[in-house]
Parts: structure tokens; C-alpha cells; sequence
């Protein structure tokens, strides 16, 4: 009897033991899930900020762009106006 007692005291250790050791590294391993997860949240917010911060730049150098032809433009009419100008003098 003594000997059974001790036999099923041993086994209930190594049971609780094992489903400690179990879950412990159950428990980290989600819990890296769940930091892998957060860190692709935070990189993919990073991505969306960046884009939309290449998109403005983009804007404002095609706003640019556009100005300056338009000047160039102006610049081509007025150099028109002057030539009929002097066309017209002579």
C-alpha cells in the first residue's frame, strides 16, 4: 500500500509538472503572436503614413510642374503680344 501511495503521488507530480512546462511555453508563445501581430498593426500604419506622405509630395511636384508651364505659357503669349506689336508698327 505504501509503495502504491508512492506511485500515485509520482505520477500526480509529474503530471502537474508537465502541464505546468506545458503551459508556460504555450502561454509565450501566444503571447509573441500576439507582439508579432501588434508589430505588424504599428509597421503597416507606418507604411499607409508613408505612402499618403509620398502622395502629397507627389501632388505638390505636379502642382509645380503645372505652374510652371502654365508661366512658360504666359511668358510664350506675352513675347506673342509684343512681336504683333512690332509687327504692326512697322
Amino acid at each position: 500500500m505504501h509503495k502504491l501511495l508512492s506511485i500515485v503521488i509520482a505520477a500526480l507530480f509529474a503530471a502537474v509538472s508537465v502541464s505546468a512546462f506545458a503551459a508556460s511555453h504555450a502561454g509565450a508563445q501566444a503571447k509573441d503572436d500576439k507582439k508579432m501581430e501588434k508589430k505588424e498593426a504599428v509597421m503597416e500604419k507606418k507604411m499607409e503614413k508613408k505612402e499618403a506622405a509620398m502622395e502629397k509630395k507627389m501632388d505638390k511636384k505636379e502642382a509645380a510642374m503645372e505652374k510652371k508651364a502654365d508661366m512658360k505659357k504666359d511668358e510664350k503669349k506675352a513675347d506673342m503680344k509684343k512681336d504683333e506689336k512690332k509687327a504692326d508698327k512697322k
